[in-house]
């Protein structure tokens, strides 16, 4: 099956048509999620998820909107990202366990994966778009996957969130990129919707008692003003890019850490 375009031609499942364009609200089809990977990344299996390839997932009932296909955290990228956030948090002195946060949880397949490195761990998650959340919140009783995800912006949910104070507090942060992400500059980190810095300064005012670490996902160019514009606001960084897709295209993490050093 395929959709043709006003021109006759079937349209390439890029990263437009899904985030921009027609299919950006539309329940994909099995075909559609394997076609995006493969006409954007050579790859049909690219969005595997909670764990499974895309004919797995699809099979057991689990839908993406085309727009949580694009911005979705895949299992290779969570599991990267998982690895080294693990690695950071058990550098961190003794603290009462660890909260793990993510404000836009949308798949929550990121969630997912932290708490798979971090099993000891509580894990919450926000998502503001009631039509994501539904479709999130059916996909995780689904698999039965004991994930909190709550229907509420990260300002108002984290306000009223309980959190002991000697707790690490671990935040992925991954607003939507929207034209924050531009061919030639890359990734500005001051346009994404919210700026990343708000919501570091949000977590900052709000948690002073905790140590925080920051996981913000970057791509493989961000925009160097937007980066040393972010930096400061840690006590320590580090930033690291996943080689896991062509060239030009990879993602990674800034980790940022406040109230503490990695040992």
């Amino acid at each position: 099956m395929s959709i043709q375009d006003s021109s006759g031609q079937a349209p390439t499942y890029d990263r437009q048509l899904l985030l921009a364009g027609a299919k950006r609200n539309a329940v994909l089809e099995l075909w559609e999620v394997e076609r995006y990977g493969a006409d954007s990344f050579g790859n049909s299996n690219y969005v595997s998820i909670y764990g499974m390839p895309p004919s797995e997932w699809h099979a057991k009932g689990i839908r993406l909107l085309g727009r949580t296909a694009v911005e979705c955290t895949r299992d290779g990228l969570g599991d990267a990202i998982a690895t080294d956030v693990a690695a950071i948090a058990g550098k961190t002195p003794p603290t009462r366990g660890a909260l793990v946060i993510d404000p836009f949880a949308g798949s929550g397949n990121t969630l997912y994966w932290i708490l798979r490195h971090l099993p000891s761990a509580r894990g919450l998650g926000f998502e503001l778009d009631p039509v994501v959340f539904q479709l999130t919140k059916r996909n995780l009783a689904t698999l039965g996957l004991p994930l909190q995800i709550i229907n509420s912006d990260y300002q108002s949910g984290l306000a009223g969130a309980s959190v002991l104070a000697d707790e690490l507090l671990i935040t992925f942060i991954a607003p939507p990129w929207g034209d924050a992400l531009s061919g030639q500059s890359g990734l500005d980190l001051r346009r994404t919707t919210p700026p990343v810095s708000e919501v570091v300064d949000f977590l900052a005012s709000t948690f002073r008692q905790n140590r925080l670490l920051c996981v913000i996902q970057v791509y493989e160019r961000v925009d160097p003003i937007s980066l040393a514009e972010l930096k400061p606001r840690f006590d320590w960084s580090a930033m690291n890019v996943y080689s896991l897709n062509v060239s030009g295209q990879n993602h990674g993490i800034l980790l940022g850490t406040r109230g503490w050093m990695p040992g």
